[in-house]
């Protein structure tokens, strides 16, 4: 997206996740909501992506700074750096491919190891166009974020079904936090001044740990 990174139509600027095994459709997931854009011969990543969209909610808008990582192993050194700040995470399998969900222990098991602990997850089953191949049920899903305290959706990219559901449903609820924490922070300091008298730009770093997620609905 054009723009700097803080720019002026931004008040919120929230850094998310996609994480999840090779293949089961995290870019695709990514541009379809960033530029609704789907690619079937769509090339693993290599490293690192991330891309931007804004999101109005309420009177605010929030800037989902949303980054993509490549599934296989041989990439995970960048482990800590990637989940650095994030407030959100997107936890995808591929529901025609069993071992994507069986390995969602060892994503899970990092992402408390390596992300803040009260961050915002959504468990999401992709790729739900694909009836005929599918070797996971919807009802296994369920159980499992009931399980872990998540959200729970199944998408599909390619036919651009629950994506932007999905997203904004963990964005929503990022904002809901970061509204509850500059409210809190401005009754602590009520002297403070907000950027440029009129609004203010909230970058979640390192030290800002969100509030206790509550349980959030699924589908």
């Amino acid at each position: 997206m054009a723009g700097s990174l803080f720019d002026e139509e931004c008040d919120y600027l929230f850094k998310m996740v996609l994480i999840g095994d090779s293949a089961v459709g995290k870019s695709n997931l990514l541009s379809r909501f960033a530029k609704d854009e789907f690619r079937l011969d769509s090339k693993p990543t290599i490293g690192v992506e991330f891309a931007y969209r804004n999101v109005k909610i309420k009177d605010k808008i929030a800037k989902a700074q949303i980054w993509d990582t490549a599934g296989q192993e041989r990439f995970r050194a960048i482990t800590s750096s990637y989940y650095r700040g994030a407030l959100g995470a997107m936890l995808v399998y591929d529901i025609t491919r069993r071992v994507t969900f069986e390995n969602l222990r060892k994503w899970l098991h990092e992402l408390r190891e390596y992300g803040n602990r009260d961050m915002v997850i959504i468990l999401v089953g992709n790729k739900s166009d694909l009836v005929d191949a599918r070797e996971v049920k919807a009802e296994d899903g369920q159980s499992l974020a009931q399980l872990e305290d998540l959200c729970f959706m199944e998408t599909s990219a390619k036919e651009n079904l629950n994506v932007e559901d999905a997203f904004l449903q963990m964005i929503t609820k990022i904002f809901e936090i970061a509204s509850q924490k500059s409210l809190e922070a401005k009754e602590k300091e009520p002297t403070k001044q907000a950027l440029d008298g009129r609004k203010e730009i909230i970058y979640v770093v390192d030290e800002v740990s969100a509030t206790k997620q509550t349980n959030c609905c699924t589908s």
